[in-house]
């Protein structure tokens, strides 16, 4: 499983640990990511989906995840993401 957040693009960044003696060794800095399940209205089940708690906060702002990927463009999504989006534009356009 990839250390990645499938909305907001979030990774592992690189960088340095700096000891009191100015010594550096490479660490990592990896995304805080959640497994969350968020209620698709429109498929009238449940999702579940590895993202940042950035990503979770953002889709929560515009009102869950139906509102979320009806409003996002899908030039850059993820391509899971991008298969779920085209299943809810469906099932909002035949209901």
């Amino acid at each position: 499983m990839a250390r990645r957040c499938a909305i907001s693009k979030k990774g592992v960044l690189a960088g340095n640990n700096v000891s009191h003696a100015n010594n550096r060794t490479r660490r990592r800095f990896l995304p805080n990511l959640q497994n969350v399940s968020f209620m698709s209205e429109a498929l009238g089940r449940s999702i579940s989906l590895r993202l940042s708690t950035n990503a979770v906060r953002t889709i929560e702002f515009h009102g869950g995840l139906d509102a979320y990927l009806t409003k996002v463009s899908s030039v850059g999504l993820d391509a899971k993401i991008a298969k779920l989006k085209k299943l809810i534009v469906s099932a909002k356009a035949s209901a």
